[in-house]
Parts: C-alpha cells; structure tokens; sequence
C-alpha cells in the first residue's frame, strides 16, 4: 500500500467526488479511480458504493476512513519525530515556492517576518507553481507560496488548506532600450514587423498569464516567438541582451527598471493607456489545516507564523510592497 493511496481516499470521502478529488490531487480523473481500486484491492473490499450518486461510502469505507485519518496522523507524528533527530533543527519550517518568487519576493518577505517573530530557521524548494502545490498536498513542505489569478487558481480544497494573501504581483511586457535610452521593441508592433517575442513554456504559470494577458489585449500584440525558457531569470537575461519583449513579474526587474536598461512597453505612451498589457496575480501562502495541529516546536513555530502574517496582511497597509 502507498501513503498517496490514503490520501487520495480521504481526498474521496470527504468531497464525494472522483473528478473534485482528482483535481485537488493533482492527477487525471482515470489515474485516481486506478488508485482507488489499488487501496480496494490491497484492501480486499469495497469502499465506495458504485451504485449511486453522488459518491458515497460503503459501511467499511465509513470504518476505513477513521483508520486512514488515523494512519495519516500518525505518518505525519513520525515524520515531525525523525526529523528532529537529524542535524537539522527541530522547528524549521519546509516552504515551496515558485522559482521567480523564491529569488525575489520570498527573501524580503521572510525578513520582514523575521523582524517580529525573530529567526527562523526555514528550508526552501524552489519548484514550478504545479510541483509546489503538489509538495504541500503530499505532505513534502509545511508552506506553499504561490501566485494566484482567477483564470488559473491552485485547486485546494478550502476546507482542507488555510490560505493567507500577501501581496500582489502585476506582470507586463519589457524591452531593453537603444543606444538613445529608447526602448529597442514597443508594443503593438505591426504585421509586417512584428515584435520578437520571448515566451515561457507552456507548462510555466507565468505562461499562462502571458497568454491571458496576449488573448484579452485589446488590440493584436503582433509577436514573433525566437525564444522559450520556464524561468522568468533566463527570459530577463534575454530581454536585457536585446533579443526581444518579455512579459516578466516586476519584482524581477525592479533593479533594471531602476536603472534604466528595461523599459516597461505599457506606460501609457503613443496615446494609448497606461497599463493595457498588464495583469496582476496574487501572492499567497497555503497550509494544511490537519499538519498545523500539534504541540511540537516546529508545528508551535508554524501557527506562530501563521498568526503574525494573517495579523500583518489584514492591516491596510500591506508588506512588503513588491
């Protein structure tokens, strides 16, 4: 039997929904029936009722689900217990972030916090958006800090993960500039001369944004892809190497926008208004309701921080600024 077996289950009983769990779980629908009839197998019965709907449990599905709470609980105990006798201190707290926000946000963030609550002794996985999500649900981090936009939201269950929003994080179109201090791209570009375009992958989250951001522009941005990397860090280097236009978070570009060697492309300049090819994320923080409980340092530190950062981002004023 696997560990993700038991969660998927408990995943199952408590939204009584195959399609529902499996996108909280991070898996296609088919993958996680497949788990399912694993567990049933391992176990030797039935544990959802098949024959109705909504999905329901069977009268040993009802029995197994206190048992596979249980189990879990107990996972998570030894896990907290083997920890502390390693060389890494008892309360470090595990946070995945995503790798731009983990370069620019995290860092500034975490001393801010560290200004209140003291030192924190943390470790950090820098992962794309996907496999930070997937780290918290599989029990691998205590954190997730992540982006969020409507047109794309971390599918976590409410009910199941604790979510604090920090800040915001708008993405627009850069440029390098010209020997004239002008930007070498601008943007619309035309049809007979479209703008080299310096694009994510098409798995990378801030791609996704790119393309909401290319498909609700209100007029065609006319771009010429030449480029494609997952990480915000290597399309920044390119941009400010003059290869073409990327759409970056400004947190990564403060310095050079500061500068003066990245000029962003929707000021509002040739008449048209400020802001038009930008989108704003948020910037989020998640837990898992059931790994915060406890009495060790570690899960003590944890709803510390909890507290101080839910108390910091009800103020009117929100920080840091990024």
């Amino acid at each position: 039997m696997e560990l993700k077996w038991l969660e998927d289950f408990v995943s199952l009983a408590e939204t009584r929904s195959f399609s529902r769990s499996a996108e909280l779980r991070h898996i296609t629908q088919p993958a996680f029936s497949r788990r399912i009839q694993a567990l049933e197998a391992w176990l030797g019965t039935d544990l959802i009722d098949r024959s109705v709907y909504p999905t329901r449990l069977t009268q040993a599905g009802q029995v197994f689900y206190e048992q596979a709470l249980a189990m879990l609980s107990q996972f998570h105990e030894a896990r907290t217990l083997l920890r502390g006798q390693t060389g890494v201190p008892n309360a470090t707290i595990d946070f995945a972030v995503p790798h731009t926000l983990s370069l620019t946000y995290f860092p500034r963030w975490l001393h801010h916090i560290e200004a209140r609550l003291g030192r924190i002794n943390t470790r950090l996985r820098a992962l794309n958006v996907h496999d930070a999500v997937l780290s918290l649900v599989e029990g691998g981090c205590d954190l997730v800090m992540g982006y969020h936009h409507p047109s794309h939201p971390m599918a976590l269950d409410p009910a199941r993960y604790d979510m604090l929003t920090l800040g915001t994080e708008p993405i627009s179109p850069f440029s390098s500039v010209n020997k004239g201090g002008r930007a070498r791209y601008t943007l619309p570009a035309t049809a007979d001369a479209p703008a080299p375009y310096l694009s994510y992958t098409p798995n990378a989250y801030l791609g996704r944004m790119t393309e909401v951001i290319i498909a609700t522009s209100p007029t065609r941005l006319y771009l010429d892809k030449v480029y494609e990397t997952d990480m915000a860090e290597g399309l920044k280097a390119m941009a400010l190497a003059g290869h073409g236009v990327a759409f970056l978070p400004h947190s990564a570009v403060e310095k050079e926008v500061d500068e003066g060697s990245l000029i962003r492309l929707d000021r509002g300049t040739r008449g048209t208004p400020a802001g038009q090819f930008t989108l704003t994320m948020e910037i989020r923080l998640y837990r898992d309701k059931m790994a915060a409980k406890g009495d060790d340092p570690r899960q003590a530190l944890m709803r510390n921080l909890w507290e101080a950062v839910g108390e910091e981002v009800s103020r009117p004023a929100q920080t840091p600024a990024t």
